[in-house]
């Protein structure tokens, strides 16, 4: 009987420690997960910087000086050391124009860009939960003289993609303005090739028909 006692305990322990095993690796899973998720996760604007920021620029108006790109630009407003304010145009994203890869398209959103707001006051409009973006930029719609906002221009005349990656409050609505814009084969959607779009788009929308 001692024997057998031993042996059912010795049972026991095993299942134990194979449960244990078990919970280990699934926790691990889920740490791994959880990781990934976080290296793909967009940085928040803490509390406090995002505060400053919004009594800082939202609603404000100031004087673009400068357009890097297509979806960037600097407006006269210092930023911390910098003399001005650069902005990543919220919710849309135009072909690279600088760099090792120019992309189609790239010069003319620049081009269109700098028509619609160089040397233009222009009031910045923030997202009230996130203001700015990885490297330091200033997340915003800009809105022009005379009410229209800079990037859906730029969807609309199909000089810029809407942004899928990452949720704002007009997603929605530029999705949508994209959809118009490339039934009516505006700007870059007249001629580009499936080839020709950004990689995160060709990864987000492998199924594209581009219709040429």
């Amino acid at each position: 009987m001692r024997n057998k006692g031993r042996f059912l305990l010795s049972n026991r322990g095993r299942k134990a420690v194979i449960v244990g095993l078990v919970v280990f690796a699934a926790a691990g899973v889920l740490i791994d997960r959880s990781r990934i998720a976080e290296l793909y996760r967009p940085v928040p604007t803490s509390d406090t910087a995002l505060v400053a920021d919004i009594d800082k620029y939202h609603e404000k108006t100031s004087t673009v000086i400068n357009v890097v790109d297509g979806d960037t630009i600097d407006i006269d407003i210092p930023d911390g050391q910098y003399d001005r304010t650069r902005i990543r145009l919220l919710g849309i994203d135009t072909p690279e124009l600088h760099g090792e890869k120019v992309e189609y398209f790239g010069l003319e959103a620049s081009l269109e860009a700098e028509r619609l707001c160089m040397n233009k006051e222009v009031m910045v409009l923030l997202d009230l939960e996130r203001s700015r973006c990885h490297y330091g930029r200033l997340l915003a719609y800009v809105k022009l003289p005379g009410e229209k906002i800079l990037n859906e221009e730029m969807i609309k005349s199909g000089h810029a993609y809407a942004d899928l990656r990452f949720e704002h409050p007009e997603y929605e609505k530029y999705k949508q303005l994209q959809k118009t814009a490339r039934q009516q084969k505006k700007g870059l959607w007249e001629e580009v090739r499936q080839e020709q779009l950004p990689d995160w788009l060709r990864r987000k929308r492998p199924d594209m028909n581009l219709g040429n």
